[in-house]
């Protein structure tokens, strides 16, 4: 399980650099609509974040202090800031996950992202999801900003 969640979260991380490297005009990053509330980067803030929070701090031990809000009100960070922060969100990740051993596995998780506490393989899959689910919309507003 373990090995699987690296695989996973790295591949999908580098998808999102992916995406932040496909933009063609880096402004396009942040554009907004009265429909389409969140801009990429702050879809890719919001991501670093939450994994920053979540893996980094309560697993890997990282200290690391969440601001929420700029996740989603910055605007025009220099995409090379986001696809730095993106390589040390990787490298939190793969240290969190990585050092978990079997019994940990079993354990619940040592932040409560709901108001239950909930196991450490559905945290971390949960934690998975929300990275996918983002990762799609970042793709659509690629695609639909960058034309």
């Amino acid at each position: 399980m373990k090995e699987a969640l690296l695989v996973l979260f790295e591949r999908d991380l580098n998808k999102v650099k992916t995406e932040l490297e496909a933009y063609t005009d880096e402004a396009l990053l942040w554009e907004v609509t009265d429909t389409v509330k969140n801009s990429g980067g702050n879809l890719c803030l919001h991501l670093i974040g939450n994994l920053k929070t979540y893996i980094g701090q309560g697993l890997a031990q990282e200290p690391y202090v969440r601001q929420r809000e700029l996740e989603f009100s910055a605007k025009d960070v220099p995409r090379t800031t986001l696809l730095q922060e993106l390589d040390e969100t990787i490298a939190v990740v793969k240290k969190g996950i990585h050092q978990l051993d079997e019994e940990q596995l079993q354990d619940n998780f040592p932040i409560k992202i709901t108001a239950e506490e909930t196991g450490m393989v559905v945290t971390l899959l949960h934690l998975y999801g929300h990275l996918t689910y983002h990762l799609g919309q970042l793709h659509y507003h690629r695609r639909f900003f960058d034309r």
